[in-house]
C-alpha cells in the first residue's frame, strides 16, 4: 500500500496578522497580538489524514462549530475577545470531512495532536475514543485554570479523554536528534517542533518527497523561508532555533511543509511542492 496524505480543512480562522508575523520583542509581542488593528484574510483550518499499511494516523483534530455558541469561549479572555474570529460549519468538522474521503472515525488507529491550542483540538469528540499521542509539556502546560489563561480550553475536551504521552528516543533524523515512530517500518515518525508552544510536535511522513505535518511551526512557508518568528511563540530563541532545523531538513531532503494554516498548503501537498532553504534569506519583520 502507497502511503498518502490528506488535506482536511475544518473551516476558517482569522487573526491578527502580529500574531503570524511577531511585533517588538519580550511581552511587546503578545500585546501587539491583541491591538493591532490588522486582521489576516480567513485562513484554513486544516488537520491531515496519512493513509498507511498500518492504519489510517490522523494528525490534529481541527476546530468545531460549537465556536459559534455562546460561551464557548471565555469571555473575559481577551484573545478570544480581541484576536481571533471563526467560520466553522457542522459539515466542516473532522467527522464529516473524514466520510467524505471515505474514512469512519472508528477507522483511526491513532490521532497526532501537533498541540492542543482550540483549532487543533476542537474537534475531538469525534475521535475521542481513538489512541490518541501528546507531548507530556503541552498536556501540562494546558490543565486547570492556568491553562484556559494560556488560550487552552480543557474544559471543552471530551470528559473522559486521556491522551498518551509522546516518549522520545534519542535516535536523529536529520538536524533533529529525538523522535518516536508511529509505524513499523518507521516511516512516519513524530518530531519535536517547540516554539509555537513548548510541547509543540511535528509529522514526518518519510518518502519522495517527505511531507512535514507541521501544525504551527509557522502560519505560511514564506515566513518560515523568511526566518519570522511567531507573536505568541513564548521563547522567540526557541522558535528561531525550531525554524533552523526544518529549514536544514529540507536541505538535506525533499520535503513538501504544511503548515496548518497556510492557504497554499493543500496545493502543495497536490503538487509535491518542496521547499528548499536559502540559509542567506534572514528577514525580520
Amino acid at each position: 500500500m502507497t502511503t498518502r496524505v490528506h488535506t482536511l480543512q475544518t473551516g476558517w480562522v482569522k487573526i491578527k496578522r502580529a500574531q503570524m508575523a511577531s511585533v517588538g520583542t519580550g511581552l511587546a509581542r503578545p500585546y501587539h497580538v491583541l491591538v493591532d488593528s490588522e486582521w489576516s484574510d480567513w485562513v484554513p483550518i486544516h488537520a491531515w489524514l496519512i493513509e498507511h499499511e498500518d492504519g489510517p494516523i490522523l494528525v490534529d483534530t481541527g476546530e468545531t462549530s460549537r465556536v459559534h455558541d455562546r460561551g464557548y469561549h471565555p469571555r473575559w479572555h481577551p484573545f478570544y475577545r480581541l484576536a481571533s474570529r471563526f467560520r466553522v460549519s457542522p459539515d466542516d468538522e473532522i467527522g464529516p470531512q473524514l466520510r467524505a474521503i471515505g474514512i469512519a472515525p472508528s477507522d483511526i488507529q491513532q490521532v497526532v495532536l501537533t498541540h492542543l491550542h482550540t483549532d487543533h483540538a476542537g474537534g475531538l469528540s469525534h475521535v475521542a475514543d481513538r489512541p490518541a499521542w501528546v507531548h507530556p509539556l503541552e498536556w501540562q502546560r494546558a490543565q486547570g485554570f492556568s491553562g484556559k489563561i494560556q488560550g487552552y480550553l480543557p474544559h471543552r475536551w471530551p470528559p473522559a479523554w486521556r491522551p498518551r504521552m509522546i516518549a522520545f528516543a534519542k535516535r536523529a533524523h536529520g538536524p533533529f536528534e529525538y523522535q518516536m515512530p508511529l509505524t513499523r517500518r518507521g516511516d512516519v515518525v513524530i518530531l519535536p517542533t517547540p516554539g509555537h508552544t513548548p510541547g509543540h510536535v511535528s509529522v514526518l511522513v518519510q518518502g519522495s518527497p517527505s511531507i512535514f505535518l507541521a501544525g504551527d511551526t509557522s502560519y505560511t512557508e514564506d515566513l518560515l523561508r523568511r526566518h519570522v518568528v511567531d507573536g505568541v511563540s513564548p521563547d522567540e530563541g526557541v522558535a528561531r532555533t525550531t525554524i533552523g532545523r526544518i529549514l536544514q531538513l529540507a536541505d538535506d531532503e525533499p520535503l513538501v511543509y504544511l503548515p496548518s494554516h497556510d492557504p497554499a498548503s493543500a496545493t502543495r501537498l497536490s503538487q509535491q511542492r518542496v521547499l528548499s532553504d536559502r540559509s542567506s534569506l534572514v528577514v525580520g519583520v
